[in-house]
């Protein structure tokens, strides 16, 4: 049997809101992902936000207004309510891959889970870049097709091909939940010789 996670990637309001295209991608997918995240709530699968906070200084955010930055403390840092419960765990991270400078991976390793469902935006960084990341450790990745998001739907699929492709298995959160009713169930695993 599994020990599933489910991981989000910057749910923040500096993401959702970084442009006009940004917010109608982000508004058509919020809904449906708030509810995948409880539904596995639900099931007593854990969450665990991936939080980007940039250091002070960082020229990424030198000319943006606080609500676009992605520095502690300001108004763009902060995840977006509607995801998180009091029961989910933050991790700051300082760059895309949530494996990187962070305590991500003792702490899934603390957990003892196996397999991590990838959820949250942009699916052509953050996503694809932790998904790798997790592959490389071990862990059996599985991403939502429709639980991730981009600004523009090419480059959404082009991250989801590169990944069933590669280091996941590409699911719908439907099949996902499915699957996790099931007694003893267990996730597709991708092998290093795929």
């Amino acid at each position: 049997m599994n020990r599933v996670v489910v991981l989000t990637s910057d749910l923040q309001y500096a993401a959702a809101n970084k442009h006009e295209a940004r917010r109608q991608a982000v508004g058509r997918f919020l809904p449906r992902l708030t509810r995948f995240l409880n539904s596995v709530r639900a099931k007593a699968v854990p969450v665990i936000h991936l939080q980007l906070v940039i250091p002070p200084g960082d020229r990424r955010s030198a000319a943006l207004p606080d609500e676009l930055r992605f520095q502690r403390g300001s108004a763009g840092v902060r995840m977006l309510e509607e995801v998180v419960e009091p029961s989910d765990i933050i991790i700051e991270k300082p760059k895309d891959s949530g494996f990187f400078q962070t305590n991500l991976d003792e702490t899934l390793r603390l957990m003892e889970a196996d397999t991590l469902i990838l959820t949250g935006m942009q699916a052509q960084i953050c996503i694809q870049t932790t998904a790798a990341d997790a592959f490389f450790r071990g862990y059996n990745v599985i991403v939502p097709s429709d639980g991730v998001v981009s600004t523009l739907e090419e480059s959404m699929q082009r991250a989801l091909d590169w990944m069933a492709d590669y280091c996941a298995t590409v699911m719908t959160c439907d099949e996902i939940e499915a699957a996790l009713e099931k007694p003893g169930f267990g996730f597709p695993r991708r092998s290093a010789n795929d």
